[in-house]
């Protein structure tokens, strides 16, 4: 089923699933539909309302569900999910799988609920189903090592995806590239073959199309189209080598889900690789090429698309990026603007959010296809290490996760 969203003249496909939370929004695509927020901030920024510590290390992103937040930490070698009420106090917290034991080892994946259920996937690859309201582990699997899975230099950092009755999680290797679990008991509903790539970090996204559902997901090289109710592999593409691509001859790394509206995929990695846009045929069945852009390589804070235009930051070198406007239709560069360096990016019906990774400013931005305009801004000083979680925002309240701290605001007019 799907609703229709109209966002400064684009429209936007909605995925109505029983009352869904997860990374970037209800739609992944990095917009929440809250209405009545400051269209301008303090000098000091917006009231802080709450913080919260201990939560173990991590990179992920708060989640609100059930009037709870919802978020993993790293706690010795372990991921842990905490609960915690709106005032503060910890509800529970549950250790759910082994994390990453190699390089930047923090937690990553961000817990996606439905109802009363939390899904999440450890560093390692453990998919696990937990209650919501008690945080008993519901069913447990070692999806990753079950299915031979394969991962670049920094393990697992997907972000679980349900559609109906399943739980999806990207494999990769040579055994099959992507799985569907019940979400109910955990057991096996499909597995696609394999399109002989690794996991390259990237959580999938569900569209759909001329009435056709789809999942797409990206691997180190290769994009792909799966149907959801049988796992078929419907197309497969080398974006790392298409038209003489600036591409590493591995793939590397790939972090931003790709983008969709009307029948468009925009695909977008750092390290100086190109990005492109590709159109699925009417059926689904396959994708032409048809533009590619060396400007917006965005790392890893994803980017947003907004009346025809798409938002980001892109990678210069591990600690920089400047900030960029596209042409959807036409790939042609807008503005490339410099504010403290590159970093994760969210929007609500008129406005863009920004967090920075080297300082940690959070600015509020007028959605402005010619010039980046800042209308406010502050810095985060409280939490340790590199400011790489996305924001989240609901009810009025902005959710920023530093480490091992999580910070709330009040963004309300």
């Amino acid at each position: 089923m799907r609703s229709i969203l109209i966002l400064a003249g684009i429209v936007l496909p909605i995925f109505l699933q029983a009352q869904i939370s997860q990374w970037r929004g209800i739609n992944r695509d990095g917009f929440f539909n809250e209405e009545g927020l400051l269209s301008q901030w303090p000098e000091e920024g917006p009231a802080l309302v709450l913080t919260v510590e201990n939560l173990g290390k991590g990179w992920s992103s708060p989640v609100v569900a059930n009037n709870m937040i919802y978020i993993t930490g790293m706690k010795d070698t372990s991921d842990v999910l905490s609960a915690i009420d709106q005032s503060g106090n910890l509800v529970w917290q549950t250790p759910y799988g082994s994390s990453w034991s190699k390089s930047f080892p923090d937690t990553r994946s961000t817990p996606t609920i439905e109802n009363n259920k939390v899904f999440v996937t450890s560093g390692s690859g453990q998919v696990v189903c937990i209650d919501a309201n008690t945080g008993a582990i519901v069913w447990e699997k070692n999806a990753f090592l079950d299915n031979g899975g394969e991962y670049g230099n920094w393990g697992i950092a997907e972000n679980l995806l349900i559609v109906d009755d399943k739980i999806v999680f990207t494999c990769a290797g040579a055994q099959t590239t992507m799985i569907a679990l019940d979400k109910n008991t955990g057991d096996d509903i499909w597995k696609s073959e394999s399109v002989n790539d690794e996991q390259a970090y990237v959580s999938p996204i569900l569209i759909t199309y001329n009435g056709i559902h789809q999942i797409i997901g990206l691997g180190s090289k290769i994009l792909f189209g799966v149907e959801p109710s049988t796992g078929k592999i419907v197309w497969s593409y080398d974006y790392c080598h298409v038209n003489n691509f600036k591409w590493d001859d591995d793939g590397v790394i790939n972090c931003t889900s790709p983008v969709f509206y009307d029948g468009g995929l925009y695909v977008t990695s750092g390290y100086n690789h190109t990005s492109a846009k590709f159109q699925l045929k009417d059926d689904l069945s396959s994708v032409d090429f048809q533009w590619e852009n060396e400007t917006l390589d965005n790392h890893h804070g994803g980017v947003v698309l907004i009346d025809g235009y798409l938002y980001g930051s892109n990678w210069l070198n591990n600690s920089k990026g400047n900030w960029c406007s596209l042409n959807w239709e036409t790939g042609e560069v807008k503005f490339e603007e410099e504010f403290d360096t590159k970093g994760s990016i969210i929007s609500t019906p008129g406005q863009i959010y920004i967090y920075t990774e080297k300082k940690g400013m959070v600015a509020l931005v007028k959605p402005n296809s010619d010039q980046f305009e800042i209308i406010s801004s502050f810095q985060i000083t409280e939490g340790e290490g590199a400011h790489w979680a996305h924001p989240f925002i609901q009810d009025g309240k902005l959710y920023i996760r530093h480490g091992n701290t999580l910070l709330v605001y009040n963004i309300k007019a």
